[in-house]
């Protein structure tokens, strides 16, 4: 029988938040609605989550000595990873020893970086992929760029949000891509991906949310990324039954093999009605964000529910829905976000700022959410409400 007693009490439960980025601040939310002591951790200090939590740690969590200390410290409950960047080796240690990791340290461990969770599915799973192959050395980078040909996309094996990854569309690209993959990804230099490129019509998220109802699909999310990083998403992308068939059985047989309850974003490539896996995440998706307008229940609520063991029957789609990254450039800690009465002007618009703390080259820093009656005049009125955002950066204080 699942129950919860009262914050911050001996009989009410703690959630250690790995990651306290913007998702990580939702799912926050949503676990606080549920009566849950929340603590948020990450590298630096005043980080989204960390502003809604009840407290938080700032350390390296890639550093297994300081993860374990934090976690013998707070004894929590609930360990949710939120980014990649974590001592996944330390957490299979702790779920050992007795702690509970969500959805598994296993799963955490498999999709930290992108070889162990390439070969679960390529290898072990038979799902179809696009080639691949793995470098350590400028050598064996070279190699693989020969066998796998070019075009191709290169990425650090540890990254998110797009770091590190580029596109090889020509020989004169090769080095560009390796020097670019070696500062980008979130441990630093190292090993890399060189996949082949592939040919779609689009490609989706499908969230897939694992809890004690068992396995429940929303519906599918198409997106637009540059280089990685997603840039706009709407929901339902449109598919034939056949293609959605085969994506949700693709989707449930990783999420199975990963086990474990929250929810998965899986991303796969769609070409008429075949479907390519590509990755997946064992935590909310960022192209999910359209969510929070489009269902009775986000990607962050269903996540909370079904980490806490709670059923989820039931999912309700609200009606075509769109979202818009804003992504902003400069070097600062001192941002303004103007002209928001118009940005809010039509009806169906919504907007999130994530209150991250500072800028150091490009970053998400909040999202335009919009309803509509169809997806393109959704798409289209969130890229209105977004031309009408002015963002100031100012320098330094």
């Amino acid at each position: 029988m699942a129950k919860i007693g009262s914050v911050m009490t001996p009989v009410g439960r703690k959630a250690l938040l790995l990651g306290s980025g913007e998702l990580g601040k939702e799912v926050a939310l949503e676990l606080q609605r549920y009566g849950i002591e929340v603590v948020a951790c990450d590298r630096y200090a005043n980080a989204p989550a960390m502003q809604v939590a009840h407290r938080s740690h700032v350390f390296n969590m890639l550093d297994p000595k300081e993860l374990r200390r934090v976690i013998e410290l707070e004894h929590p409950d609930h360990i949710i990873p939120e980014v990649e960047a974590i001592a996944t080796p330390e957490l299979l240690k702790l779920e050992e020893e007795g702690y509970h990791i969500t959805p598994t340290a296993r799963a955490a461990w498999l999709t930290m970086n992108r070889e162990g969770i390439r070969r679960l599915a390529a290898e072990e799973l038979g799902i179809p992929t696009s080639p691949y192959r793995f470098a350590s050395t400028h050598d064996e980078y070279i190699a693989a760029i020969e066998e796998i040909g070019i075009p191709c996309v290169v990425k650090p094996i540890m990254s998110s949000s797009g770091h590190g990854q580029s596109t090889v569309r020509t020989p004169e690209d090769v080095e560009a891509a390796w020097k670019e993959a070696q500062e980008g990804g979130r441990a630093g230099a190292g090993r890399v991906i060189v996949e082949g490129f592939v040919d779609f019509d689009y490609e989706i998220t499908l969230l897939t949310v694992r809890s004690c109802s068992g396995t429940t699909f929303c519906e599918p999310i198409g997106h637009i990324q540059v280089n990685g990083d997603y840039r706009q998403s709407w929901q339902p992308q449109p598919m034939h039954s056949a293609a959605l068939k085969q994506a949700q059985e693709i989707a449930r047989k990783v999420t199975d093999a990963l086990g474990g309850y929250g929810i998965f974003g899986v991303e796969l490539f769609v070409k008429d009605d075949h479907v390519i896996f590509s990755e997946v995440s064992p935590r909310p998706h960022d192209t999910g964000m359209v969510t929070m307008i489009s269902q009775d229940l986000s990607e962050f609520a269903l996540h909370a529910r079904a980490l806490l063991g709670l059923p989820v029957p039931s999912i309700h789609f609200l009606g075509a829905s769109a979202s818009r990254a804003v992504v902003v450039e400069g070097d600062t800690n001192c941002i303004e976000f103007d002209n928001l009465e118009n940005v809010l002007r039509e009806p169906g618009v919504q907007m999130r700022i994530f209150g991250k703390p500072e800028i150091k080259g490009h970053r998400r820093m909040a999202v335009i959410l919009a309803t509509d009656e169809t997806v393109a005049a959704a798409r289209a009125k969130a890229e209105r409400a977004y031309n009408a955002l002015q963002v100031i950066v100012h320098p330094r204080s």
